[in-house]
């Protein structure tokens, strides 16, 4: 049964949150914005559990409390599911809106989530007098300078807070350099013969160059991402001559696997 619908525009998600707690309902609190959505589960007025599409029990929480536009509705319902959530509903509030505040914080230090990060000591010198969480210690491998906040996020498991916070602490120690090195490219096809199947991409001699000058590439490149329209992918390049600025040369199976025609825009960095 439901008794309780509105949208987000008038009335605040923090607001419907403590209106449940403070009558004591039991239901689910369907929230969507977008084309996203996400369910908050009350039980006697306290939230057990949250689930969106991609996370549950606390950060999910977390994440749909920050939801601004959309609509909600709550349904009077028995709640059976595992709880995973077990701090009063006071407390999980303003946990959010601590982790609001430190999200806005950190995302004006590291304005792209499409940067790379990487530390410029080794692991034994990295860590020397700096205080941090186990959590995020558990962060900094996946900071090997491939991989950039985004999938760091997807490696290690963490919401970008975590990352993010990881990472600030290293770049005010001076222990973190924050790269672009995503460049953009045309596809065009390698020239016949000179590839099979599986065979290497190829880059202009320039780009080898630029990448080489970064930190974590000066000792050579040997695999490309290829980030296309359907997701990324891993490759062996080759660096040459002659070969137009801005342009990749792919093997004609693979341009057919991916659904890359001659012309088509693709983004490219180097890969572990």
């Amino acid at each position: 049964m439901s008794n309780l619908r509105g949208t987000l525009e008038s009335i605040s998600l923090t607001d419907v949150a403590q209106l449940l707690h403070v009558n004591r309902k039991t239901g689910m609190l369907q929230v969507s914005s977008g084309k996203i959505s996400g369910v908050l589960y009350f039980s006697s007025g306290e939230v057990i559990h949250a689930e969106t599409l991609a996370t549950r029990g606390e950060m999910a929480a977390f994440e749909i409390l920050e939801w601004t536009s959309g609509h909600f509705e709550f349904l009077t319902t028995q709640v059976q599911t595992p709880a995973t959530i077990r701090r009063t509903v006071p407390d999980l509030l303003m946990d959010s809106a601590r982790l609001q505040d430190s999200r806005k914080r950190l995302h004006t230090i590291f304005p792209r989530l499409t940067a790379v990060p990487w530390p410029t000591l080794p692991a034994p010198q990295l860590l020397e007098g700096l205080k941090l969480f186990a959590e995020e210690r558990k962060i900094l491998p996946f900071f090997d300078g491939y991989r950039d906040f985004q999938d760091v996020m997807s490696a290690s498991g963490q919401h970008d807070v975590a990352v993010l916070q990881a990472a600030a602490i290293l770049k005010d120690a001076g222990r973190l350099e924050v790269l672009e090195p995503d460049a953009h490219v045309t596809v065009v096809p390698a020239k016949t013969g000179l590839f099979k199947k599986g065979g290497q991409l190829q880059l202009p001699k320039a780009m080898e160059g630029w990448w080489t000058a970064l930190g974590p590439y000066r000792h050579g490149i040997q695999n490309l991402r290829v980030i296309w329209p359907k997701g990324p992918a891993v490759e062996r390049v080759e660096f040459v001559t002659g070969l137009p600025e801005k342009q990749v040369a792919i093997p004609k199976e693979l341009m057919q696997a991916w659904g890359l025609t001659e012309g088509s825009h693709v983004k490219v960095r180097p890969a572990p």
